[in-house]
């Protein structure tokens, strides 16, 4: 039974910094491309950044690029989003993802349950 388990989201300042996790279970992890995306109320779901099974192609969507840094530990069956400059329309609840192949293209099947990113001063 896949699991995808976030952590590391909280309350922010413009500015500033925070680190998601995604821990997975359930699959070999190495296998699969993984993603982020974020949810806000009332604007749906925007794709945030993918990185392939072997961590060797990373994509970001414009809004985060040169501010957010995916990366993966296939040893700890991890993904992370290093978010760097947050601004207050990064708010959002980040919810990882899992694709159904090796690519962060693949089409997903799986999301975690989320954790919540508020930046604001």
């Amino acid at each position: 039974q896949v699991q995808l388990v976030e952590s590391g989201g909280g309350l922010a300042q413009p500015g500033g910094s925070l680190r998601l996790s995604c821990v997975a279970s359930g699959f070999t992890f190495s296998n699969y491309g993984m993603n982020w995306a974020r949810q806000v109320p009332g604007k749906g779901s925007e794709w945030v950044a993918g990185i392939s099974s072997d961590g060797s192609d990373t994509r970001y969507a414009g809004s985060v690029k040169g501010r957010f840094t995916i990366s993966r530990d296939n040893a700890k069956s991890t993904v992370y989003l290093q978010m760097n400059s947050l601004k207050p329309e990064d708010t959002g609840e980040y919810v990882c993802l899992k694709t159904q192949g090796r690519s962060a293209a693949s089409g997903y099947d799986s999301r975690g349950q989320g954790t919540q990113v508020t930046v604001s001063s």
